[in-house]
């Protein structure tokens, strides 16, 4: 078995009274938070604002304290099983505009409420409904 560690962030902005979340649409279907895999020296939190920046152009990103959430599943690729662990950090943008790269076939930014509906899978609902709740906390 592969083992695999990625990390990526459920970065949010303002708009108004109201916390926006960024979608990206894989191409495989799915709807889902900005991740990718480390690479070979870097930090989890460095990886997350890398894949950040490669996936959306999106580089004021804002890590906020007190949220880190990890996730872990089997998949398939060519054959063989992958254990993929995903850590995700809870950010923070200012930046509307994104500019999906070719790993992506769209994306939206959507309230809490829409996004619950649009991901996917359960495990994304879990790390969003947490954002959510520390975010109802201390913003």
């Amino acid at each position: 078995m592969i083992e695999e560690t990625s990390a990526g962030i459920v970065l949010f902005r303002k708009e108004g009274a109201k916390n926006l979340f960024l979608l990206l649409h894989y191409p495989s279907g799915h709807w889902d938070f900005v991740k990718g895999k480390m690479e070979k020296g870097e930090s989890i939190h460095e990886t997350a604002i890398r894949e950040t920046k490669e996936e959306t152009g999106i580089t004021d990103v804002k890590i906020l304290d007190n949220f880190e959430e990890w996730i872990e599943y089997n998949f398939q690729y060519q054959g063989e099983l992958v254990h993929k662990k995903v850590v995700f950090f809870l950010a923070e943008t200012n930046t509307k505009d994104v500019e999906i790269s070719h790993e992506h076939s769209d994306y939206t930014w959507v309230d809490y409420n829409t996004a619950m509906e649009k991901t996917t899978f359960d495990n994304a609902k879990t790390v969003l409904t947490k954002a959510q709740m520390l975010l109802s906390k201390t913003l």
